[in-house]
């Protein structure tokens, strides 16, 4: 087949309004309702086959914990070695697939997901992970489509990307694949991060073996239907519920690893990177280490800010899908002359959300994902009810006896280097200082400082000598900035998605330079009429 060939041009998948009386809406409830009177039985996909073991695990919504809606498979370490070598087995032929090929599958994927499989993509990600209807859409939908359709828009701009020649030479670069398998390690809280991970190593001709988040197992699987569904090749994507020491003594003992693609808490990434280094003797090649970690997400507020724009940016910044996102506003740091507004303002919106499961569209705050999470988040309320320098000023309540229930709770601090300024929490918890006017340069360096962390951050302001210097002196504080906006909702294509120092390597899902990472050049020189003599000019008499 000769050709140059041009993927269609990435447009942002529409967002859906799911309005009460829409046809839309008629079917996604009628999804839901479905899903959930149903119990389903969630294998391995390895290679052609789908693994059943002995030891399964439930699958309940997080909204409510009592009602089962389905059962994963759980693995072992052999279950992990049959997902390397069937990986490694498939490698050849996809990794010498045309790329035009290997870019359709996932093209047609988007169009499944955008079309056939949209309710029953949203009423997964509801159900199991507890998204209202709007965090769903953009989510599970939207950015998964966009993701796969401009990932495929990058590809052919790496491949372009070639060297110049000079007379008589034709120079070229050739994108190869890695040696070996990749390893996509992927988070509960967004589907789309969950079928990007592993889907961009494979789209530049990789093999993988991905491990999703045991509370993401029900939408994962979906995903994995989908991909097969689209025509993805038995064994270029492997999907595994193993625990992550049994996968991780495997995966990284493995002289054929060659890359993580990881998105979770930096603690486990950092621990993970650390057995890289120590093993890094094992390795065929040095691994790729690609990694989207923890966030305390900063908003600051100059005297001079927009003071409604300002509240709803918290409120919305701080309390959407409970506050379980790496980019969601944690701490803000807000003028003296503002606060009494600001309170008012985030008064009246917290008195006006409803709680409760997102099968029912009235409920803008839902569950968080689990115990675990649910007794890591209290610990934090509890903290600040009896610290001295703390006070809560809305929500602090809490119940787990139907679903994992966390009111959304902001606290007020005296210091700025609280426990609840400086942690990550991940839960539905916004910590404010309060500032003099003046001093509101001095608060610049504290924001810099306060935190380990480097992902997300947004200052409001009406003045643009303010503004352009926030900027500067915050340059390394995020690696996503936004101006009078909340610090979420990155699109793909659009805002591309990273942080550094604790929060890291910045590698930008969304963009061309994740892309890179996942291909290793090789430069090729041909000369069409070589020399046939050694001796250069100089030599002459």
């Amino acid at each position: 087949m000769n050709g140059i060939f041009q993927v269609p041009v990435p447009k942002n998948e529409p967002v859906k309004n799911y309005e009460p009386s829409s046809n839309d809406r008629k079917l996604l409830d009628k999804e839901i309702e479905k899903m959930r009177s149903e119990v389903i039985e969630i294998p391995m996909y390895i290679g052609s086959e789908k693994v059943y073991t002995e030891e399964k695990r439930l699958i309940s919504p997080p909204h409510d914990h009592q009602h089962v809606i389905g059962y994963f498979h759980q693995g072992n370490s052999d279950h992990v070695r049959s997902a390397i070598k069937t990986a490694l087995k498939a490698k050849e032929k996809w990794e010498k697939m045309a790329w035009q090929d290997r870019v359709a599958i996932f093209l047609k994927a988007a169009e499944l997901i955008a079309g056939p499989y949209r309710h029953k993509m949203n009423a997964a990600t509801m159900l199991a992970q507890s998204k209202n209807i709007f965090q769903s859409e953009i989510d599970a939908v939207c950015e998964l489509v966009d993701f796969f359709r401009f990932n495929a828009y990058f590809l052919t701009q790496i491949y372009q990307n070639q060297p110049i020649s000079a007379p008589g030479t034709w120079n070229r670069l050739d994108y190869r694949p890695l040696e070996g398998f990749i390893f996509a390690l992927t988070p509960f809280n967004f589907t789309s991060i969950a079928g990007n991970l592993p889907t961009v190593p494979a789209m530049m001709g990789n093999v993988v073996v991905w491990k999703c988040a045991d509370t993401q197992v029900y939408s994962a699987r979906l995903i994995m239907e989908i991909l097969l569904e689209a025509g993805l090749p038995e064994g270029v994507i492997n999907l595994i519920y193993v625990d992550g020491p049994t996968a991780g003594k495997v995966i990284f003992s493995s002289s054929q690893f060659a890359g993580l693609h990881f998105t979770g808490s930096t603690g486990v990434f950092q621990h993970l990177w650390e057995t890289i280094g120590r093993n890094i003797k094992r390795y065929r090649s040095y691994p790729r280490i690609v990694g989207e970690t923890g966030g305390k997400d900063f908003v600051f507020a100059h005297p001079s800010a927009d003071v409604k724009a300002l509240s709803v940016a918290l409120t919305r910044g701080a309390f959407e899908f409970q506050g379980q996102k790496c980019s969601a506003a944690s701490r803000a740091y807000i003028p003296t002359s503002l606060w009494e507004t600001v309170k008012n303002y985030l008064e009246a919106d917290l008195k006006s959300m409803k709680m409760g499961g997102p099968e029912d569209p009235k409920n803008f705050i839902n569950a968080v994902i689990d115990n675990r999470a649910f007794d890591k988040i209290v610990s934090y309320i509890e903290w600040a009810k009896v610290d001295s320098q703390s006070d809560i000023l809305f929500g602090g309540n809490y119940d787990k006896s139907k679903g994992y229930f966390i009111e959304p709770t902001v606290i007020i601090t005296t210091n700025p280097k609280s426990k609840t300024m400086v942690e990550e929490i991940f839960g539905p918890v916004l910590t404010i200082y309060v500032y003099e006017d003046k001093d509101w340069e001095k608060v610049l360096t504290l924001i810099d400082e306060t935190s380990p962390y480097a992902l997300t951050g947004s200052v409001f302001s009406q003045d643009r000598y303010v503004i352009a210097h926030v900027m500067d002196k915050l340059q390394n504080a995020a690696g996503n900035f936004y101006i009078n906006d909340k610090p979420t909702g990155a699109v793909v294509g659009q805002q591309p998605f990273g942080g550094a120092r604790g929060s890291g390597t910045n590698d930008k899902a969304g963009a061309i330079f994740n892309l890179l990472r996942w291909v290793s050049p090789r430069a090729i020189k041909e000369t069409f009429a070589p020399p046939m003599d050694y001796k250069y000019p100089f030599l002459g008499e």
